[in-house]
């Protein structure tokens, strides 16, 4: 399914004449992460600031509703963020680890995952990596399918 037909059954459900919405995969493992969405287990995610300062990705605001695509493209569900937080990134908690409910959820586990992760964006960027680097901490409900 595209992510517009996706919407347009969500809208309708919901009454909904908005039609402003994100449509985007999650970086790294975009399937097993939209899995782990569908599970349940992931209520949350992080990105490095920088990646919304150079106009690469549109910065979430709280009510901001997305459509999680997979890896070929397809939409698989529905978000909206409810909590936004910027931090450093040697300042996420342990809670925001376990919320992005990645490998064994441990805030250890999560920093080694987003070093990596995060290393490689900015090095896009011409930019280096810094446990100081800001991060915008996003939590967010599915909503779409229920």
């Amino acid at each position: 399914m595209t992510a517009d037909a996706m919407w347009a059954a969500f809208a309708k459900t919901r009454g909904l004449n908005e039609t402003r919405y994100e449509a985007w995969a999650f970086g790294g493992a975009p399937d097993r992460l939209a899995g782990l969405v569908m599970q349940g287990i992931k209520t949350a995610t992080s990105t490095a600031c920088a990646m919304f300062d150079c106009g690469a990705e549109p910065e979430p605001q709280v009510g901001d509703y997305s459509v999680i695509l997979d890896s070929r493209g397809e939409a698989v569900c529905i978000l909206q963020t409810t909590h936004l937080t910027r931090c450093r990134f040697d300042e996420v908690t342990p809670e925001h680890a376990f919320r992005e409910g990645e490998d064994d959820r441990s805030l250890d586990s999560w920093r080694e995952v987003h070093e990596a992760y995060f290393t490689e964006c900015l090095r896009g960027l011409g930019l280096p990596f810094s446990p100081a680097i800001p991060v915008l901490c996003e939590e967010f409900i599915r909503v779409f399918p229920e």
